[in-house]
């Protein structure tokens, strides 16, 4: 009976402590996998995130402050400047597209339409705006008002637009009037530029052509000449 449990009890010892030796490695994988589920739940998990956290505190702090407040003022202000300059540029061209399109019987819905797919980029989005504003269920004269308001270089266009949609009154001949025009103001704006261009050269050629200058040909003749004495 003994001989008989002798392997039996043997077999039941080995399983016993295969159990108590795997069941840390298996509570150490299933910790493992919870850790991976919950990285994968939070991508911003690591050793980065509390510089980000830092940053975003900082980037908070920093935007509530005066300075803050003024270099987004003047960021702002550059971005508008800057926007209104290529609208600007871009103006006479969209403006020759519109009275293509009124001259070929277009109505001013259909000229906006027709010159915002051909119009320049920046151009083409604010069109495409009235567009998309007027798909919506807004009207033509709404559109163009929303239009007038964020852009204001586009006051001129959308007034003669309104004119015509309004009272009836032909828009072909305010729209090449308007374009010659547009072309006038861009074309003063660009000499204006071209005549502050010395004024800017000034201070790469008085710190840095001249003393390049000085130290290339002044100063070797100088010291050749000190080096004979």
């Amino acid at each position: 009976m003994n001989a008989a449990l002798d392997p039996l009890g043997l077999w039941v010892l080995g399983l016993a402590w295969g159990a108590l030796a795997a069941a840390p490695l298996a509570v150490r994988a299933r910790r493992r996998r919870l850790e991976a589920r919950v990285r994968s739940l939070r991508p911003l998990a690591g050793p980065g995130r509390p510089r980000l956290e830092l940053a975003r505190r900082i980037g908070v702090r920093c935007a509530g402050s005066t300075m803050g407040r003024t270099l987004t003022g003047l960021h702002t202000r550059s971005r508008v400047r800057r926007d209104d300059g290529r609208l600007a540029a871009e103006l006479p061209v969209t403006v020759d597209l519109l009275g293509v399109a009124v001259g070929a019987g277009c109505t001013p819905y259909l000229a906006v339409d027709a010159a915002a797919r051909w119009a320049p980029p920046l151009m083409s989005v604010r069109l495409a705006g009235v567009r998309d504003a007027c798909a919506l269920g807004a009207t033509f004269a709404d559109a163009l008002d929303d239009l007038a308001a964020r852009a204001p270089a586009l006051r001129p266009v959308a007034g003669a637009l309104l004119a015509s949609d309004r009272l009836g009154a032909p828009v072909g001949p305010a729209l090449a009037r308007l374009a010659a025009e547009q072309r006038a103001d861009l074309r003063r704006r660009v000499e204006a530029h071209a005549r502050r261009v010395p004024v800017r050269l000034l201070f790469p050629l008085v710190f840095v052509v001249l003393p390049a200058f000085a130290l290339l040909t002044v100063i070797p003749t100088l010291l050749a000449g000190f080096s004979r004495l």
